[in-house]
């Protein structure tokens, strides 16, 4: 058994990566596949959990990042013990010199065939020792955190979530502190949460 993560933003890529990586008989290996739309968590869930492989579109979050070095913070959790493989939604060179300093195993677009996106992910598991035990994914933030979180990025003010998701403002608060201990962020924003509030 092999733990992959999906990094996307698309849902639907999300979704249908893990329904395509589960089809009997199209793998010689067995997966337990899990997904996230959000880097933060990305980072964290990698640290956690250990996927063996981290399938990943980072172009797709390129608006979303200030800075393209706030990316070195995923690579950094990554190793020989969690390969990377970029399917990316399209190019850009700023993004490909900065990949060239990272180890990566494999970039492919999303617009290759499937069957050289399966022959990949096959030379890259079949590399690894199987896993005897499948460990399954436990969630870092509860769901309801990982709303307050999403909106946050979104810059969306304490008022404008607590509307969204039908809670109160101090409630909001909490939330966000929670989120911060669990993230491991102190009391200072990171790059990816130092987004203004806006008053919609």
């Amino acid at each position: 058994m092999f733990k992959i993560l999906v990094i996307d933003r698309c849902y639907f890529t999300r979704v249908g990566v893990e329904s395509w990586l589960n089809q009997p008989d199209l793998f010689p290996a067995s997966f337990l596949v899990t997904g996230l739309h959000n880097l933060m968590l990305a980072k964290e869930h990698i640290v956690q959990w250990q996927p063996d492989l981290v399938i990943a579109d980072l172009h797709g979050f390129k608006n979303e990042i200030h800075h393209i070095q706030q990316l070195a913070s995923l690579f950094s959790v990554c190793s020989d013990a969690n390969q990377v493989l970029l399917l990316e939604s399209g190019t850009d060179a700023q993004l490909s010199g900065f990949y060239a300093q990272f180890k990566i195993c494999a970039t492919l677009q999303k617009t290759e065939p499937l069957e050289k996106l399966a022959q990949v992910i096959d030379d890259i598991v079949l590399a690894r020792p199987t896993r005897s035990i499948p460990q399954m994914a436990t969630p870092l933030l509860t769901k309801q955190e990982e709303k307050v979180l999403t909106l946050w990025m979104e810059g969306k003010s304490n008022q404008s979530i607590a509307a969204r998701l039908s809670i109160n403002g101090k409630t909001v608060y909490t939330y966000k502190r929670n989120i911060r201990m669990k993230l491991g962020m102190g009391n200072r924003f990171t790059p990816f949460l130092s987004l203004p509030e806006n008053s919609n």
